[in-house]
């Protein structure tokens, strides 16, 4: 062992003996893992190779994602993580099932990535460095291995959308700009204003500014066929937003929805009509879910299309001839795709889907072939084409597995409901283990983020070694304040209703004492972002009926994290979570946290955390950490310097699941395959 590993071990071994845990150490002949230079690792007891060997096959599902059509050939732009690769790299893939060929190697994550409109000459992408989201553009020409910066370092940029090809002219993309708590005076700001630019990826000195807007949470959603308007929307909270028409040339701009005198509702912009007098627009004005309304742009009269759809429609893609409208619909946490007729906005039967939920759909130009993605418990996504005309339905990918894994016999995850403290119905999605596995099966509850986020069908990925190989069952809730189930139970927990959502998984562990299948003496509770907070909050409620807890990248403190969070972010997390400047909910704010009850922790706890977080800053995860190890908790801490809201390069994630399971196996008492 190098004389650093011997130094974190000892490090380790002394942290775990300070916080009083109690772990059984390898045998002198076992090698262990050690953290990578860019991990600290406090109280967690060294990870065993043989534990490594047993379940690194479960760390190596590697799915593909779309990115954008090409505008002229049948190719399409993906991002793939390839076997070694520490992220996903970008790739083109020009015929079914073919193979993979590079564009681009990147040691940071990409988050989005299309080609020039006109001759695809060029790709211009967005990356990010160490999990800060401080995005910025890069043009990549055809060919090259090195990208051209487009973009302002000291701001955070939003690729918007491409304007129109016009003949003769260049091509010009909207993005869209905030600034940065780095560059203010005393590190924080008051007010955020957001800017739109224009710009010629092959002139970026020359970007224009088109408008200054005020506050965050704007987006351009799509140009008017004459490139002279701009549907713009304004995302104020989850059950309020409104659409905005901008003219390009002058800046200037009006509100469509909601008009004056309706009330406030979602209202999302979307794609113009091919003829330019109309606008597509998703919207919950009508009813509890959002649905697919059309806007005369003259009249601003509004026409229900989808009224038919009892559930959200999530958003979709129209042929660029208008004859075609492929829509996504969320169906009790189902993704799934429905195709219309672009004119008569008839439904058109489709043939068999794989299962899964589908995603990302988006047709080529020029054509009725529409790509979408699958994410189903059988994989992670993979891609197919489907021919809107003839219903032809064609795999353009395969996800990777490492050999002797078939994930499509892996279990599948099935609804389960349940009553609250109110009454109210509560549903989550279950995943029980193998028929191998018998007696009372170990229980974890999995809390999603947002918290207006959403547990769906989709693979597990590295959990599913929990299932299949620790007979571990899983169960994700969707709890009060959940998106996909209306518009009233998404707003159940703001503001001073809260706890309320915490009361809900109260009433899950009640549930789960009445299923003959899972041990209520065993339920271990994980959350990442808001499911963070949420895991804190239930170990400081019911300590007694848990067995430990893991937070992610969670809230310990709403006042802290209101006050820290990066500014651009600040005023939409208050309409949520509540203004911490308003005397009587600052109060209610301290009351609840996490922190101010760190003493009711009493049952172990893991917390995880990237250090360059700009949604929930990393001093969150320090303040929890020393308060309950203070208390006497055992504490097991892993902070990653080169991440931010979670952990996306493989070698950090994969440790993160190693310690996991360590902690898993303590806590649950289940015994090593």
């Amino acid at each position: 062992m190098s004389i650093l590993c011997l130094k974190r071990y000892v490090a380790a071994a002394f942290t775990c003996l300070m916080v009083g845990c109690a772990h059984q150490a390898p045998s002198a002949t076992d090698s262990v893992l050690s953290p990578n230079p860019q991990l600290r690792a406090e109280g967690i007891p060294p990870i065993p190779m043989r534990l490594v060997q047993q379940v690194e096959r479960y760390t190596d599902f590697r799915g593909h994602s779309f990115l954008d059509w090409h505008p002229q050939r049948r190719e399409m732009l993906v991002s793939h993580r390839p076997a070694g690769a520490s992220l996903p790299q970008l790739f083109k893939l020009d015929r079914p099932m073919g193979s993979l060929q590079p564009v681009l190697s990147t040691t940071e994550p990409i988050s989005s990535a299309s080609y020039e409109p006109a001759t695809g000459q060029y790709i211009v992408f967005e990356r990010s460095a160490g999990g800060s989201e401080v995005t910025q553009l890069f043009r990549l020409d055809d060919g090259a291995s090195t990208p051209v910066q487009l973009s302002d370092p000291l701001q955070r940029h939003n690729f918007e959308i491409w304007l129109h090809p016009q003949r003769g002219q260049p091509s010009q993309l909207i993005h869209s700009s905030v600034p940065l708590d780095k560059t203010a005076t005393g590190g924080s700001r008051t007010a955020v204003n957001t800017q739109l630019w224009l710009l010629n990826p092959l002139q970026p000195d020359q970007r224009r500014l088109l408008a200054e807007l005020p506050g965050g949470g704007w987006g351009v959603s799509s140009a008017s066929p004459d490139n002279r308007q701009v549907a713009l929307s304004h995302y104020r909270s989850a059950n309020e937003s409104e659409v905005w028409l901008m003219d390009l040339s002058t800046g200037q701009r009006r509100q469509l929805l909601p008009a004056a005198g309706q009330a406030k509702a979602v209202h999302l912009a979307s794609e113009f009509t091919q003829d330019g007098l109309s606008l597509w627009v998703v919207t919950d004005r009508s009813g509890e879910f959002r649905e697919l309304q059309r806007l005369d742009l003259n009249t601003g009269t509004l026409t229900r299309m989808t009224a038919h759809i009892p559930w959200d429609v999530n958003g979709g893609s129209s042929s660029r001839d208008g004859r075609w409208l492929a829509l996504r619909s969320n169906e009790d946490g189902l993704g799934t795709l429905r195709l219309f007729e672009g004119h008569s906005m008839k439904e058109v039967p489709l043939p068999a889907l794989p299962n899964g939920s589908i995603g990302s759909t988006r047709f080529r130009p020029g054509s009725g072939e529409l790509v979408f993605a699958v994410n189903g418990a059988g994989g992670p996504s993979q891609l197919f084409v489907l021919d809107a005309q003839t219903k032809a339905l064609t795999p353009w990918t395969q996800a990777q597995a490492a050999a002797g894994i078939d994930a499509s016999q892996f279990a599948r995850q099935q609804i389960v409901r349940w009553p609250s403290f109110d009454g109210l119905t509560i549903s989550g999605l279950l995943t029980t283990p193998p028929p191998k596995f018998s007696g009372k099966r170990p229980v974890l509850i999995s809390i999603h983020g947002g918290p207006e986020g959403q547990a769906t069908f989709g693979f597990l990925g590295r959990l599913s070694y929990l299932v299949e190989e620790m007979g571990v069952a899983i169960i994700q809730p969707n709890v009060r304040g959940s998106s996909g189930y209306g518009k009233t139970f998404l707003t159940l927990d703001n503001g001073f209703k809260r706890e309320d959502s915490v009361k809900d998984i109260g009433a899950l562990l009640d549930w789960i004492a009445t299923q003959p299948q899972l041990d209520a003496s065993r339920v271990l509770v994980m959350g990442g972002s808001y499911g963070g907070y949420m895991s804190l909050a239930v170990s400081t409620h019911y300590a007694d009926r848990i067995a430990g807890a893991v937070d992610v990248v969670g809230i310990s403190h709403f006042v802290t994290f209101l006050q820290n969070t990066e500014s651009y972010r600040r005023d939409l997390r208050r309409v949520e979570y509540g203004d911490e400047r308003e005397p009587a909910m600052r109060a209610h704010l301290e009351a609840i946290s996490p922190l101010s009850n760190a003493h009711k922790i009493r049952k172990p706890l893991f917390v995880i955390q990237g250090r360059n977080d700009p949604r929930v800053p990393w001093t969150e995860a320090e303040q929890i950490v020393a308060k309950a190890r203070a208390n006497g908790t055992p504490v097991w801490y892993l902070l990653a310097e080169n991440e931010g809201h979670g952990f996306q390069r493989k070698e950090n994630a994969d440790f993160q699941f190693y310690a996991m399971l360590l902690f898993m196996r303590e806590t649950l008492k289940l015994t090593a395959p």
